[in-house]
């Protein structure tokens, strides 16, 4: 009776064992799986990861703000086209004026450096001007 009881808990206990080892093989797996984006995949996804944006601002003769910029693209692999651009005008004080968007119908290839130049009639009282990438597409 002992021979069999052991017997049966041993087989127990080596199905149980099995079982396991298989659990955490897919489980392994399956991390692995969703883990193991290219290069390519998690650039083309997360443009405003990989791209720059500095400017400055100055007034021309007319009381236009020109809004002179640059985008770099420091992406390894993708190159991305259309980029928008949100502008922000702010007063002395540091109180957002206004807000516009820009698009540059331009396509910047990974590691290069695009200048950009726009004309807006900003609000009074603005003095700085901030820039921010709000999106862009990937280039094929």
């Amino acid at each position: 009776m002992k021979l069999i009881k052991t017997f049966l808990f041993a087989t127990i206990l080596f199905v149980v064992a099995c079982n396991d080892k298989d659990k955490k093989q897919d489980a392994k797996s399956d991390t692995y799986e969703t883990s193991k984006m290219t290069i390519s995949e998690i650039e083309s996804k997360n443009p405003k990861k990989f791209l720059k944006v500095e400017g400055r601002d100055k007034h021309n003769l007319i009381g236009q703000t020109v809004v002179k910029g640059k985008i770099l693209n420091t992406a390894t692999v993708v190159a991305y086209k259309d980029v928008t651009i949100k502008i922000s005008f702010f007063s002395k004080t540091g109180t957002l004026l206004e807000e516009d968007e820009e698009t540059i119908y331009d396509e910047i290839k990974s590691g290069e450096t695009l200048e950009f130049k726009s004309k807006f009639f900003a609000p009074k009282g603005s003095s700085d001007v901030k820039l921010n990438i709000i999106n862009a597409k990937v280039s094929k």
